[in-house]
């Protein structure tokens, strides 16, 4: 009985390492929001950090989260360092391309929980008198990720993160 039950434990390790190598090498989050607001605007909420850092989730998730800002004011080579609890991990964030009023993108760089390097973009496009907002990440997916991404749906997690911040870019971009 011993052998059965182990043989079925080593089945289903097995199963799982190969559903996990079945799994794309890169993941990608992605949501959009409509905001009445023109690009001009949002653009400026997201190509300055520290306007940025008003809307965005990850800042709200932890009140004594430790920030440094560094290098441009705005805009290509803008740093923000940051340490935070568990829910916001540590790493630093820098704007790498920035396209007025139509996209900004920037480099995320995690050490912890756990180290990853990912690619962020803002795309705007001017809709009549609304904008639309999407905010995609995208990076590698090692074979780890690619595990815990069998548990854990990450665009689900992560994708609840972004749809809050584009709340709150339109909370403070709407405000009269």
């Amino acid at each position: 009985m011993l052998k059965i039950i182990l043989a079925v434990v080593v089945l289903l390790i097995a199963g799982v390492l190969i559903l996990a190598a079945t799994r794309p090498d890169v993941f990608r989050v992605e949501r959009s929001t409509q905001i009445k607001a023109p690009p001009e605007k949002l653009f400026a909420l997201i190509n300055d950090l520290r306007r940025f850092n008003t809307w965005n989730p990850y800042e709200k998730k932890d009140p004594d989260i430790q920030g440094s800002y560094s290098g441009a004011e705005h805009g290509i080579g803008a740093k923000y360092a940051f340490r935070g609890n568990k829910d916001v991990g540590v790493g630093n964030l820098e704007i790498t391309e920035s396209a007025p009023p139509e996209k900004v993108a920037m480099r995320l760089n995690m050490v912890k929980p756990f180290a990853a390097s990912n690619n962020i973009t803002f795309s705007l496009e001017a809709r009549g008198e609304l904008t639309r907002v999407t905010w995609a990440m995208e990076g590698p997916a090692p074979y780890f990720a690619k595990i815990i991404g069998l548990f854990i749906n990450m665009d689900s997690m992560v994708g609840r993160d972004f749809e809050a911040g584009l709340a709150n870019l339109k909370s403070i971009a709407e405000a009269p």
